[in-house]
C-alpha cells in the first residue's frame, strides 16, 4: 500500500515541478526584445535573445518587435508656398530603440502608429508649406524629406522610437487642378509648335528661293557656255568647210549633192512623203553628168536625160501638175562652187536645191 502512494505522490510533485519550471522560463528571440511585468510594473526589461526566468504565475512577459517597422501614410492635402493644393501619398520606417520608454508612453504597437501618423502629418504640412510646387516636385525634394524625417524623429524620441526615413510616394495636384494644368501645358505646346512650325517654314521658304534662283543662275551659265561652244564649233566648221571648199570644189560639190540625194530620197518609217520635180532642174544636175553640168552638156546622148525617177506615172515632164500637186516656184540655179550651194553638212538640202512640190495624199 505504502509503495503506490509514496509512487503517485512522487508522480505528483515531479509534475508541478515541471508545470513550475515551465512557467518561469521564457525565450526571446533575435527578432524581439522584452518587458517583464510584475503586476503592471516593469521587473525587467530585455533587449539580447536567449532563455530567461520569471516568476511563475506572477510575471508577465511583454514582447516587443526588434525589427524595422513601416507605417503608411494616407494621402492628405496640403498646401504649398505657392498657394497650391497637393495631394501627398507617404510612408516611414521606424526601430523601437527604447522598450521601457515605449511601453510607458504609447503600450503596444497600434498606438504608436497614431502617434507616428501624427508627427509626421504636422512635419509635412509645415515643411511643405514654406517650399513651391517646383520645389516639392523637383529641385528640393530630398532636402525636404530629410527635413520632415528630423523633425518626425526629434518627436518620436519621447516615444522610445528611432524614426530611420520619411518619404514622399506620390506629390500631385488635385484632379480639377491637374485638368487646368494639363490643358494650359497643352496650349503651351502648341504654341510652341507653331513657332517650330513657322520657322521651319520660313527656313524651308529661304532655301527654296535660293535654290531656285542657284537654277536660274546654272542654267544662264549652262546656256552662255553651251552657245559659246556652239559658236566655237560654227566657227570651226565653217573653217573646215571653207579648207575643203578652196582644196577641190568640184568634189565639195559633188559630194553635197550625193548627200542631198541620200537625205531626200531615202524612204524611212517616220519620213514617207513624195516628191514631184521636174527632170531639168538643177537638183539632177550630177544624173546627167558626172561634173554637174546642166543640160547635159558632154553626156554621150546628146543632153538627152532619162525620166525622172518617182511614184507618180502618166504625167509628162512639161505637162501642169494635177489638181492636188501644189508647185512651188522654181529657185534660180546657183553656180556650182558658191558658198550658197555649200550649205553645212548637218543636212539640209543646199540652197541650189529648188522646194519640191508635194503631192497630198
Amino acid at each position: 500500500m505504502r509503495n503506490p502512494a509514496v509512487r503517485l505522490g512522487i508522480l505528483i510533485v515531479l509534475g508541478l515541478v515541471a508545470i513550475v519550471l515551465y512557467a518561469s522560463l521564457f525565450t526571446v528571440r533575435e527578432t524581439q526584445q522584452a518587458v517583464v511585468l510584475r503586476f503592471g510594473a516593469v521587473r525587467n526589461v530585455i533587449t539580447e535573445p536567449g532563455l530567461y526566468l520569471k516568476a511563475p504565475f506572477i510575471d508577465t512577459v511583454l514582447p516587443i518587435e526588434k525589427r524595422v517597422l513601416s507605417l503608411d501614410i494616407p494621402p492628405q492635402t496640403v498646401l504649398s508656398a505657392d498657394r497650391q493644393n497637393l495631394e501627398v501619398d507617404a510612408f516611414s520606417r521606424y526601430r523601437i530603440v527604447d522598450p521601457l520608454r515605449f511601453y510607458q508612453t504609447v503600450n503596444n504597437l497600434q498606438n504608436a502608429n497614431a502617434r507616428l501618423q501624427s508627427f509626421v502629418n504636422s512635419a509635412m504640412r509645415n515643411v511643405l508649406a514654406n517650399a513651391s510646387f517646383p520645389e516639392i516636385i523637383r529641385t528640393n525634394r530630398v532636402e525636404l524629406m530629410a527635413r520632415i524625417q528630423e523633425i518626425v524623429d526629434r518627436q518620436a524620441e519621447q516615444l522610445g522610437i528611432e524614426v530611420l526615413d520619411v518619404r514622399l510616394t506620390r506629390v500631385d495636384l488635385p484632379p480639377a487642378n491637374s485638368e487646368a494644368v494639363f490643358r494650359r501645358m497643352q496650349t503651351e505646346r502648341q504654341r510652341e509648335a507653331a513657332d517650330l512650325r513657322a520657322q521651319g517654314a520660313q527656313r524651308a521658304a529661304a532655301i527654296t528661293a535660293r535654290a531656285d534662283r542657284d537654277v536660274v543662275v546654272i542654267l544662264a551659265e549652262a546656256n552662255r557656255t553651251a552657245e559659246e561652244l556652239r559658236g566655237a564649233g560654227d566657227a570651226e566648221r565653217n573653217r573646215i568647210l571653207a579648207a575643203s571648199f578652196s582644196a577641190d570644189p568640184e568634189f565639195f560639190a559633188f559630194y553635197r549633192s550625193m548627200t542631198a540625194y541620200e537625205r531626200a530620197l531615202t524612204r524611212t518609217d517616220l519620213a514617207d512623203s513624195r516628191i514631184v520635180i521636174s527632170p531639168n532642174n538643177e537638183f539632177f544636175r550630177f544624173f546627167g553628168s558626172a561634173q554637174g553640168r546642166p543640160n547635159g552638156e558632154g553626156m554621150p546622148n546628146g543632153g538627152q536625160q532619162p525620166p525622172a525617177p518617182g511614184p507618180i506615172t502618166g504625167i509628162e515632164p512639161t505637162q501642169p501638175a494635177p489638181a492636188a500637186v501644189t508647185e512651188a516656184p522654181a529657185a534660180p540655179a546657183l553656180p556650182v562652187g558658191t558658198p550658197e550651194a555649200t550649205a553645212s553638212v548637218d543636212g539640209e538640202v543646199p540652197a541650189a536645191i529648188a522646194p519640191a512640190p508635194v503631192v497630198a495624199q
